[in-house]
């Protein structure tokens, strides 16, 4: 057996909450480490993310597990912030369609059996469990309503652990355009920037969110991919005593640091079209509809003026569960690739970090190899 190597010097591209937040980890280890990203930091997927922090509803146990420990550090990280208005512990509050898509019944003796806090509220009970919400939109199943669950804003975040990394002596680049791996020998080397130039690594991480696989194809990797676009509204503050996140069958809301609220839904994401430039092209009726269907669900069903939106990719593997670790036929070259970015974000940093750094494969990734991808696992 070789005996492992520590690195000297690690290379992370992408600015996200998975890029910061494994640089600051291997910051913390005392490894040099450089950041490059493509533009500002959380330009991309993380400064579009609902970011409710939770593991609600039906998943794999392994995925169940690991958002668990996701949301413990979280909690760890409220205790070092208590006054944040960028995190917060208010509960989650969901409730399905009015048909037989219906699973609330089913979602909550699912939740119960595994411990996951969770209490079962017809629509006249959810005032007192959590203020804000028009019960008359609840459907008659009822509502689940998690008390542990919460929010973050992954841009201020993001600058609190940039700070931090900066602090530790780490490196950040930014507006440098699209990395890529150095892969010299059969393995990863460091990166090569846009213009060119190389910065020497003796590994690599790649957390660039929807061009992971992309990027990884260039190496002759595969990784599937689901990525699909995403729309995240911002409303300008208002006052009203909403403080959980709200899952609905027709918007998902939660608060912002500001005062005011962050909307998402399926059906305004299919509304969203490429133009054969690249660009993405949203209808002002599908802003207009989010904005109407967040009042309908909030108490007094207040008059919502838009602040800005965000849209591009929300990464998503192939399989639905996350991508973790190195790649399984280029030494040195790690990957992160996953929904869930805001409640995976510090463990997957804080897990990849340490295998980066001493080589040791940590159990709560083993389900989420990139390797499952490769033909031979296909």
């Amino acid at each position: 057996m070789n005996a492992f190597n520590k690195p000297s010097k690690v290379a992370v591209i992408g600015g996200g909450i998975f890029g910061v937040s494994t640089a600051v980890h291997l910051a913390r280890l005392g490894i040099a480490t450089v950041l490059i990203n493509d533009g500002p930091l959380a330009n991309g997927a993380s400064g579009r993310s609902l970011a409710w922090l939770n593991s609600a509803r039906k998943r794999s146990d392994a995925y169940h597990r690991l958002r668990l420990a996701g949301i413990d550090r979280y909690r760890t990280l409220a205790a070092r912030f208590p006054d944040a208005s960028w995190l917060r512990f208010d509960g989650g509050l969901t409730w399905d369609p009015d048909d037989t898509s219906n699973e609330i019944a089913e979602v909550f003796g699912y939740e119960r059996d595994l411990g996951y806090h969770a209490q079962w509220l017809a629509p006249e009970k959810i005032a007192g469990a959590t203020p804000g919400v028009d019960a008359r939109t609840v459907t008659p199943q009822g509502a689940i309503f998690n008390p542990g669950e919460g929010w973050v804003d992954l841009p201020s975040l993001i600058d609190t652990l940039a700070r931090e990394f900066r602090s530790l002596g780490g490196e950040i680049v930014t507006e440098a355009g699209r990395a890529t791996v150095d892969i010299e020998g059969g393995r990863a080397r460091g990166i090569v920037m846009a213009d060119g130039r190389r910065r020497a690594a003796d590994a690599v991480l790649l957390a660039a969110g929807g061009e992971v696989p992309v990027i990884v194809a260039e190496a002759g990797q595969h990784i599937g991919d689901a990525t699909p676009v995403a729309l995240l509204v911002r409303t300008k503050p208002i006052r009203h005593p909403l403080k959980a996140v709200l899952n609905t069958p027709r918007v998902a809301i939660r608060p912002t640091p500001n005062g005011g609220f962050a909307l998402d839904s399926a059906w305004s994401e299919e509304e969203v079209s490429i133009k054969p430039d690249g660009s993405y092209d949203v209808r002002q009726s599908t802003l207009d509809g989010l904005l109407r269907e967040a009042s309908n669900v909030l108490e007094g069903n207040p008059s919502l003026e838009m602040e800005d939106y965000g849209v591009g990719p929300k990464p998503i593997p192939g399989d639905g569960e996350p991508v973790f670790g190195e790649l399984p036929s280029i030494p040195r070259y790690f990957v992160a690739f996953s929904h869930s970015g805001a409640t995976l974000g510090l463990i997957a940093g804080e897990l990849l970090a340490d295998e980066i750094a001493t080589g040791h494969r940590h159990p709560l990734l083993a389900g989420f190899r990139p390797g499952r991808f490769s033909p031979s696992q296909r």
